[in-house]
C-alpha cells in the first residue's frame, strides 16, 4: 500500500494493489481527477489523462490560453463561477455577496492509520497498518479559508474514504451553503445509475436507470436519511451482474439530509457527488471556526455487485460498527408490540416472556407504552419514567422478573420526540422545533425535540441514564417516528437557522455516544418507523437496525434484498410476526416467515401463547436452527442469487469463512402449475470440496456453482390432483456441509 507524490508533475497516486486513485495539481492550483479504478502501476506522469482543447463557448482561466477551461477539466472538489458551470462541491457566500472561491494547492500530509472525525461517525482502524491517509491542503488566499481534503486508503480492501474540512482563517464571517463529502469526475457516461428507494413499509427497492446528459439524483430533505431514499448509490457498466463487471458503490456515513447526484455534462463526463444536501443548508463560518463534512465511502469492484457488497459488509461490520456487540452473534428476541400494543400489564408481559423462554428465546423487549401517561400515541412521549399503574414495580421489577426466567431484558425509547400531553412539554414548550408565529405540524401526534440544543440532549440523557442505572437493561430499541418540519431553533440567531438540521443530527450522535460510553454492555437497535434512518451513520452507534415496520415475509424479500447491497446481514433486524400480517393482511406460512427472517438479526413480533402446538413446535425448530447457524447467517459471506425484483423467485446464501458450511435461502411467491424444472447456481463455495445438501445428496462445489443446485418443486400432476406438495409463499433453507 502506497501513497505516491511526484513533485515534478505534482501528481498523487493512491494504490493498494487493488485500486488506484490518481489526481494532480492543475495549472490554476486546483486538484484535477485523472483516474479511479482497478490498480495500475505507478509512474511519474499521468498527464496524458489530462486532455484539453479549444472549445467554442468555453470560459478559460488564463488570458491568451484558449484550451484550459474548468468546464472541460475533471476535478476533485470543483467550484462554480470561474468557468465550470456544473454543480459545485463547495460554495461560500461572502460579506460582499460574492460566492466565487479559488482553492489553490498548498501542501500535503501523509499519515499512517486514519484520524477520527470530530463529533461524526466514520470508519476506523484498529492498527495504523490497516490504512494510510492523505490530506491535501488547499487555500483561498483572498478569503483566508483553508480546505483540507482527506483520503484514506485501506490495506487489502478496494475502499477509499473521503471527507473535507473547511477552516476560516480570515477576518470576515462566511456562510457555507454547500460542502460535499465527495466529488468524482469520471470520463464517460456508460453507466447505469442504481439507487434504493421506497416509502414506509417498502424500503430499499432497487431502481435502475441509464445515465444520460443532465442530472440524476436522490436526496432527503426530511431531517433524516428517510424511507424514501437510502444514502447509497451504485454506478455499474451495462451488463455488469452480481459476479462480473465493473461497479462503484458510494455510501455516506451520515443520518441527516443528504444528496447523492450524478451530473452528466454535454461532453459525457459524469460527476458523482455525495454529501449533506445543500437544500436549506447554511452554516455560518466565523473567523477561527471550522466545518467538517461527514465521511463518504467509495468501493470499487470489477467482479460485480456481489463483490462490492461483501466489501461494504466486511468494512461496515468490523470497521464502522463498534463496541461489545460488534462481533457477537445477536440474541434471539421477542418484542411485545404486535402482541399487545398498548394493552398490557406486568403479568401479561411476563407470560409472553415465559412462553418465549420455553421455546428458546433469549431476550424479551418491552416496546412502546411503559412510561408516563402513555396509553395511546397522543400522550406521554418525553416522560421517561415508568407508568406505575401499568407496571407497579417499575422497570426494575419487570427486568428482574425477566432476568429470573434466564432471559435478558430490553426496552423501547423514542428519545427525540415529545407529545404536547406530557410533563416535559408542559415544562418546556420551547424545546420543540417550531417557527415563531406559525403552526407547528405534528406527525403521529408528536413533535420533534430540538436536539440542536445541548440542554435538551442533556435532559433526555439524564432520564434515560436513570432508568438504565436502576434497571438491568441489556438492549435498547431507539425509535424515531416522524420527519422534521418547522426546522427552527429558539436559541440560534437568524443567520444560523440554516444549521438546525445538521446540528440536530450532531445532537443525536452526541446522545448515542454518551449512552454507548456509559452503558457499553447494551445492544442498541436503531429504528425509525422501520427504515427511515437505516444508514451508516447510525450503524456506528447501533450495530443493527429495524429494516422496516413491514414484517410480511413476501415484502421483506425485496426490503432485505435491497438493503443487503450496502449493509451487513448482522445489521438487518428481521422478525417473524403473526398472520394475517398487521401491515398487509397477507397469510404466509410460519416456516417461510422464519426462513426469510433468519437471514438477519432474528426475532419474533407476536404472542407465542396464541399459537397452536404444531406452530410452537415450528418456532422451537426455527430458534434451534438459528442458534446453530447464526454465526454463518449473520457474519458469513453473503451472496444474492435470484432477485425478487426480476421474477417469482428469490434466492440468497451465506457461506462460512472457511467455506465448509453454507445456507441457501430459496423463496417462491406464487405457486406454479406444470412448471419447468428449476436450478440455481450457487456462489462462494470451495470448488474442490464435496458438500452434502440437507444431509442427503453430495455434490462438489464446482458442480453446485457451475451447473447449479436443483430447486424444482416435486409437484403432483393430474393423477394426483389435491396432493400438491408446493404452495404459494413456499420456501426452503438448504444446509450445505463439506
Amino acid at each position: 500500500m502506497s501513497i505516491f507524490y511526484h513533485e515534478n508533475t505534482k501528481t498523487f497516486h493512491l494504490t493498494n494493489g487493488l485500486i488506484s486513485y490518481v489526481m494532480k495539481v492543475l495549472p490554476n492550483g486546483a486538484l484535477g481527477q485523472l483516474y479511479f479504478g482497478q490498480a495500475v502501476r505507478d509512474r511519474e506522469s499521468f498527464d496524458h489523462l489530462l486532455e484539453s482543447c479549444s472549445r467554442s463557448m468555453a470560459t478559460c482561466t488564463f488570458e491568451g490560453d484558449r484550451c484550459f477551461s474548468l468546464e472541460h477539466c475533471r476535478q476533485e472538489y470543483p467550484v462554480y463561477g470561474t468557468g465550470d458551470y456544473r454543480h459545485p462541491a463547495v460554495e461560500l457566500c461572502q460579506s460582499n455577496g460574492s460566492r466565487i472561491t479559488d482553492f489553490v494547492y498548498q501542501s500535503y500530509t501523509v499519515m499512517p492509520g486514519k484520524p477520527k472525525l470530530d463529533g461524526l461517525p466514520a470508519t476506523y482502524c484498529e492498527a495504523d497498518s490497516e490504512a494510510e491517509t492523505l490530506i491535501v491542503h488547499l487555500k483561498d488566499e483572498l478569503l483566508g479559508v483553508r480546505l483540507d481534503l482527506a483520503y484514506t486508503l485501506f490495506a487489502g480492501r478496494p475502499v477509499l474514504t473521503r471527507s473535507a474540512r473547511l477552516e476560516n482563517h480570515g477576518r470576515q464571517p462566511l456562510h457555507l451553503t454547500a460542502a460535499m463529502s465527495l466529488s468524482l469526475d469520471l470520463p464517460d457516461k456508460d453507466y447505469e445509475f442504481i439507487h434504493f428507494s421506497g416509502a414506509w413499509g417498502r424500503e430499499c427497492w432497487m431502481k435502475v436507470r441509464h445515465l444520460e446528459q443532465g442530472i440524476q439524483s436522490v436526496e432527503s430533505t426530511r431531517g433524516h436519511s428517510s424511507h424514501n431514499h437510502n444514502p447509497f448509490i451504485m454506478i455499474r457498466r451495462p451488463g455488469a451482474s452480481e459476479d462480473s463487471g465493473e461497479v462503484i458503490g458510494f455510501s455516506l456515513v451520515y443520518s441527516g439530509n443528504f444528496l447523492a447526484q450524478v451530473e452528466v455534462d454535454n461532453w459525457d463526463v459524469s460527476r458523482v457527488m455525495l454529501g449533506i444536501n445543500p437544500f436549506g443548508f447554511d452554516w455560518r463560518l466565523a473567523p477561527g471556526e471550522a466545518f467538517q463534512t461527514p465521511e463518504a465511502v467509495m468501493v470499487y469492484s470489477n467482479q460485480g455487485m456481489g463483490d462490492m457488497s461483501r466489501t461494504f459488509h466486511n468494512l461496515y461490520r468490523t470497521r464502522l460498527a463498534r463496541g461489545e456487540w460488534r462481533d457477537k452473534a445477536r440474541p434471539v428476541l421477542i418484542n411485545n408490540w404486535e402482541a399487545t400494543y398498548f394493552d398490557f400489564t406486568e403479568d401479561k408481559l411476563v407470560s409472553i416472556a415465559e412462553a418465549a423462554r420455553n421455546d428458546g428465546v433469549e431476550l424479551f423487549v418491552l416496546d412502546d407504552g411503559w412510561f408516563g401517561a402513555r396509553s395511546n400515541d397522543y400522550a406521554g412521549l418525553g416522560d421517561w419514567e415508568a407508568n406505575l399503574e401499568r407496571l407497579p414495580g417499575g422497570i426494575s421489577r419487570l427486568a428482574q422478573r425477566i432476568e429470573a426466567l434466564g432471559m435478558k431484558f430490553g426496552l423501547w425509547f423514542e428519545p427525540e420526540m415529545v407529545n404536547k400531553d406530557s410533563d416535559l412539554y408542559r415544562a418546556h414548550p420551547d424545546w420543540i422545533l417550531q417557527t415563531p408565529g406559525r403552526r407547528a405540524s405534528h406527525g403521529r401526534n408528536q413533535f420533534v425535540l430540538d436536539f440542536s440544543r445541548p440542554e435538551v440532549v442533556d435532559h433526555i440523557y439524564d432520564m434515560m441514564a436513570k432508568i438504565l442505572t436502576e434497571a438491568k437493561v441489556s438492549y435498547i430499541k431507539w425509535d424515531m417516528n416522524r420527519s422534521i418540519s418547522e426546522a427552527y431553533s429558539a436559541t440560534l440567531p437568524a443567520d444560523r437557522q440554516g444549521e438546525v438540521c445538521h446540528r440536530y443530527i450532531l445532537g443525536v450522535y452526541a446522545l448515542y455516544e454518551r449512552l454507548n460510553t456509559n452503558f457499553p454492555h447494551i445492544l442498541f437497535e436503531s429504528c425509525a418507523s422501520g427504515g427511515a434512518r437505516f444508514d451508516p451513520g447510525i450503524l456506528y452507534y447501533a450495530p443493527q437496525g429495524w429494516a422496516s415496520d413491514d414484517s410480511d415475509a413476501v415484502e421483506r424479500l425485496k426490503i432485505q434484498y435491497g438493503t443487503s447491497f450496502c449493509y451487513p446481514i448482522s445489521s438487518i433486524g428481521a422478525h417473524v410476526s403473526a398472520v394475517p400480517n398487521h401491515q398487509i393482511q397477507r397469510q404466509t406460512p410460519l416456516a417461510t416467515r422464519g426462513n426469510v427472517a433468519c437471514f438477519g438479526a432474528f426475532g419474533y413480533e407476536l404472542d407465542l401463547n396464541r399459537l397452536t402446538p404444531e406452530e410452537r413446535k415450528e418456532v422451537r425448530r426455527q430458534i434451534a436452527f438459528v442458534k446453530e447457524y447464526r454465526e454463518v447467517l449473520q457474519f458469513g459471506d453473503f451472496y444474492r442469487l435470484l432477485s425478487p425484483f426480476d421474477g417469482n423467485f428469490t434466492a440468497w446464501m451465506s457461506v462460512s469463512p472457511d467455506k465448509k458450511t453454507a445456507l441457501v435461502g430459496w423463496y417462491k411467491v406464487l405457486n406454479e402449475v406444470n412448471a419447468p424444472f428449476h436450478r440455481v447456481k450457487l456462489q462462494g463455495l470451495d470448488p474442490d470440496l464435496c458438500y452434502t445438501v440437507n444431509g442427503g445428496s453430495q455434490h462438489f462445489g464446482d458442480e453446485l456453482m457451475r451447473i447449479g443446485m436443483a430447486t424444482s418443486d416435486h409437484i403432483s400432476e393430474e393423477a394426483d390432483i389435491g396432493h400438491c406438495s408446493s404452495f404459494d409463499f413456499d420456501s426452503h433453507i438448504y444446509v450445505l456441509k463439506a
